[in-house]
C-alpha cells in the first residue's frame, strides 16, 4: 500500500473525539474538495507492506486505530488490513469520502461516512446507496460551509431518518463557518446531531502535520 504517514495523536473528530488514536493515512484521493486540508495525501507516500503497517502500529502501542486519507478505498489491499487490526484486537475506525462503496468493509470496524455538501464541489460524486447499509454504530458527517450546505444536510438527514439509524455529525468548515454559527442553527431547529469540532486543529494549530 502507498501510506501517505502514520502517525499518533488525538482523535480530532467524530464521537471518538479526545482520545489518543494512531492514523494511517493513505495516499490519493479520487475528489478534490474546495476546503481539503490533506492536499499533500493526494501524491505523497512510501509504500509498505501490511506486516510494515502492522508493525508501525503496534509500536505505538494505542488501541484505537483510524484509517483515513486522501480516499483509504482507492487502494483495495485495506480491506485484508482492517480485518487484520480487528483480529489483532484493535478498534478501528475508517474514514471514506462517501463517493465509493463500504459494502466490503469490515462489519466490525466504525466506518465515519463523509457526505459531501455543496460548498465542497463535490456533492455530486457520492454514492448515496451507502446510506442503505450504514450500521447503527457507524457515523454520517456533513462539513457545513455555509447556511445552503446546512440546509442540504439537513434535507438529507430527514429523507434518510438519519439521526435514528446512525451518529450524526455536523462540522464547521474550518476557518470559513464559525461554529458558534453552526451551533445556533441546530439549536434553533432542535436538530439531534452533535457539533464536530476538529478538535487536534484548536490543540496543535491548523498547519502543524503528523497530529
Amino acid at each position: 500500500m502507498k501510506v501517505c504517514e502514520i502517525f499518533t495523536s488525538i482523535q480530532g473528530e467524530s464521537s471518538y473525539a479526545g482520545i489518543p488514536c494512531t492514523f494511517i493515512r493513505l495516499t490519493g484521493c479520487n475528489l478534490k474538495c474546495s476546503y481539503c486540508d490533506t492536499t499533500y495525501a493526494y501524491y505523497e507516500g512510501r509504500d509498505l507492506t501490511e506486516e510494515d503497517i502492522l508493525s508501525e502500529v503496534k509500536s505505538a502501542g494505542i488501541r484505537l486505530v483510524e484509517i483515513t486519507g486522501g480516499e483509504p478505498l482507492l487502494q483495495k489491499e485495506v480491506f485484508h488490513l482492517i480485518e487484520r487490526l480487528i483480529e489483532d484486537g484493535y478498534k478501528v475506525l475508517i474514514e471514506t469520502n462517501g463517493s465509493l462503496s463500504i459494502k466490503e468493509i469490515d462489519k466490525r470496524s466504525v466506518v465515519i461516512l463523509d457526505i459531501k455538501t455543496p460548498g465542497s464541489g463535490m456533492s455530486g460524486k457520492m454514492d448515496l446507496s451507502n446510506i442503505d447499509i450504514i450500521k447503527s454504530n457507524d457515523e454520517i458527517k456533513f462539513v457545513i460551509t455555509n447556511r445552503q450546505d446546512y440546509e442540504w444536510s439537513k434535507g438529507l438527514i430527514f429523507r434518510y431518518s438519519l439521526i435514528n439509524r446512525c451518529h450524526v455529525l455536523l462540522s464547521p468548515a474550518y476557518g470559513i463557518l464559525a461554529p458558534e454559527t453552526l451551533a445556533e442553527w441546530m439549536i434553533e431547529d432542535r436538530l439531534h446531531a452533535r457539533l464536530n469540532l476538529q478538535l487536534h486543529k484548536y490543540i496543535f494549530g491548523s498547519e502543524r502535520r503528523g497530529v
